[in-house]
């Protein structure tokens, strides 16, 4: 058996290590690309925030499709299934 006997707290990790960053977000139902200004217990702020409808080669410095939604997009926290520090734009 194999039991966890000690937890430790490691500050700057997750989406609050990421701030100041651009990120790719896989939420329920889009994929979404900008850079991460802010986090709350509830929602993300990106700016210049995108939707990629389709992303091409992972090793393109481009997404093939991304449009710009608003400066200011909110994202749901719940709804993000994984995310990623991105180069792409």
């Amino acid at each position: 058996m194999k039991k966890l006997v000690k937890v430790e707290e490691v500050s700057g990790e997750g989406l609050i290590g990421l701030l100041g960053k651009n990120v790719l977000l896989f939420c329920l139902n889009y994929i979404y690309t900008g850079k991460l200004v802010g986090v709350n217990d509830t929602f993300i702020l990106l700016e210049n925030g995108k939707i990629v409808y389709e992303t091409g080669a992972f090793s393109d410095p481009q997404f093939k499709v991304a449009q710009q939604v608003s400066e200011s997009l909110y994202i749901q926290t719940c709804s993000i299934e994984s995310y990623s520090q991105t180069n792409k734009s």
